[in-house]
């Protein structure tokens, strides 16, 4: 589908629209997630774009259901970052891309204690071309949801960090300011609308890429933010809004654009960045299982059971967490 198809479809379909909206909900926390699955979708080819689209409103619900899932499940927090600062060494050259050499060199402790996630989601392609080659609807939209997550993840500088919060530099809170905050506020100036889905030659590769040019960024999503607390202050760092019948402590607007404009649209930059490669990952596990007809599933719908156990994962991570987790997000 090209660019200006895209653009006509964008605007010609109500449900896409309508996150646009004036009238539609921005969650706090997760806002990111959900527009990366879903834009992603508008990015396939037309042999996939019916049935993504049929089921659109799942792969975006089903986009945060990961996060939730930290906090019940041993060993899924790793999956979600990977801590290149903690190698202590030139992580280019020194880190071998596959598990088995990485394994051999540090140990799977030490992989799984400093983040897994490129090898997780090149792991979740396979799962993701297996359900295609079954063609089993129910988990093609599970493992395309969930491999959306985790490459959202990998674009995410601070989820390339042990200070993944700010935590180590006094900037606590850093994390849901970039990419909560600033996506919340400027997302609607943003231009995410751009080629077609591609196929991937190396998905471990492009993985390790993802991780390694949002590492890239790490330097000035912190260097900036401390300059801009310096020239803003903090008496003007924070303000108040209502956010659920509740007063909530934000950054404010003032500060986040300023923030933002210093940026000079990485955060951008890292959006597109993941919408393409979810786009290219589904594409790839779809053509590396046969490129197999979905015209008997386009009209799917997600069962009611299905719609109810994603609901339950949710509220079980937010009321009733048993998990110690990273917490750098709200779970709605």
């Amino acid at each position: 589908m090209t660019h200006s198809k895209i653009f006509i479809y964008f605007f010609s379909t109500s449900v896409f629209f309508s996150f646009f909206s004036e009238k539609s909900e921005k969650k706090w926390g997760f806002t990111a997630h959900k527009l990366i699955n879903r834009t992603a979708v508008f990015l396939l080819p037309q042999e996939m774009l019916a049935f993504y689209k049929q089921n659109i409103q799942l792969i975006e619900e089903s986009s945060v259901n990961p996060d939730a899932r930290r906090y019940l499940i041993e060993g899924e927090a790793p999956k979600h970052y990977i801590d290149l600062d903690l190698y202590k060494e030139d992580v280019n050259d020194s880190i071998p891309i596959t598990w088995k050499k990485a394994v051999e060199k540090y140990s799977v402790d030490s992989l799984t204690s400093f983040g897994i996630v490129p090898w997780h989601i090149y792991s979740m392609s396979f799962r993701l071309t297996k359900a295609f080659e079954q063609n089993n609807p129910e988990l093609i939209l599970k493992y395309s949801a969930e491999i959306g997550h985790y490459i959202a993840d990998a674009n995410v500088p601070l989820h390339t960090t042990s200070n993944y919060n700010g935590q180590l530099t006094n900037q606590y809170g850093i994390h849901g300011l970039w990419e909560s905050r600033l996506v919340e506020l400027f997302t609607d100036d943003y231009d995410l609308l751009f080629e077609d889905a591609t196929y991937l030659d190396n998905p471990l590769k492009t993985a390790w890429s993802a991780v390694r040019n949002a590492n890239a960024c790490l330097d000035s999503v912190l260097s900036i933010e401390k300059l801009i607390t310096e020239k803003i202050g903090e008496d003007k760092k924070f303000s108040f809004e209502e956010r659920n019948n509740a007063t909530t402590k934000v950054y404010s607007t003032k500060f986040c654009e300023a923030y933002h404009n210093a940026l000079n649209n990485q955060v951008e930059r890292r959006l597109r960045a993941s919408i393409k490669m979810v786009a290219d990952f589904w594409f790839t596990c779809w053509v590396n299982a046969g490129q197999p007809s979905l015209n008997n599933l386009s009209n799917y719908k997600t069962s009611e059971k299905v719609v109810e156990l994603n609901k339950q994962e949710l509220l079980k991570g937010k009321q009733n967490p048993i998990i110690k987790s990273r917490k750098h997000e709200i779970i709605e």
